[in-house]
């Protein structure tokens, strides 16, 4: 464990700002930029959102707008089609399920159309503060790569840091990896020679 807790030590010492660079402005707006943001950029979203989170905030707004009209806010995110479909699916769910507020159990939200195990993740840690570590690509490679977990199944990766993680830094720990695989440790072209945690790390670049 001496590894997690020198790793995440850095890396929170070292980026110190560690929030998800998502804009909203409620937490029903925070899940659906939450949603679009699957194999999309943080930046596309954001820009996406800016005029639509103005006139559509709540699952009843949303509604009102309609799916089509919610397309020629979103189209420049990939698979806007889809994610169209799902953000109406989820709004109609939320007000006739669930009062209009977004569920607190994985379950409940693992049910919403669009939402999988790591974007219930993102909501239970940031919405409820219920420590969770979201594992995306940046963190199932970073895990790997520095050698947290051994495995790149998604899951066994998100134990693995459970189980590794001290407490502390549970809540940013996703965030840190995130901003360290973006910024130091790319796929491709790892700046290894400036990398804060070089000393450490197994640099199975893979």
């Amino acid at each position: 464990m001496e590894l997690f807790t020198e790793v995440f030590r850095i890396l929170h010492d070292t980026y110190k700002d560690l929030r998800i660079p998502l804009n909203y402005v409620n937490d029903y707006t925070f899940a659906v930029a939450v949603l679009l943001s699957a194999q999309t950029t943080d930046e596309a979203v954001n820009k996406a959102t800016a005029d639509l989170f103005e006139i559509a905030n709540t699952p009843e707004k949303m509604l009102e707008l309609g799916e089509n009209e919610l397309k020629n806010f979103i189209k420049s995110v990939g698979l806007y089609n889809n994610k169209a479909k799902n953000i109406i699916e989820m709004a109609e769910i939320l007000v006739e399920k669930f009062n209009s507020q977004l569920p607190s159990s994985r379950e409940d939200l693992e049910s919403l159309p669009g939402i999988g195990r790591k974007s219930a993740n993102v909501l239970l840690n940031n919405i409820f503060g219920i420590p969770c570590i979201p594992v995306d690509t940046h963190v199932k490679r970073l895990s790997y790569r520095i050698g947290l977990s051994n495995s790149q199944n998604v899951k066994k990766v998100e134990d693995d840091l459970n189980k590794g993680v001290p407490k502390k830094y549970v809540p940013t720990a996703s965030i840190a990896l995130q901003t360290h695989g973006r910024r130091i440790c790319m796929a491709k072209t790892p700046r290894c020679d400036i990398c804060p945690i070089k000393h450490i790390c197994l640099k199975r670049l893979v």
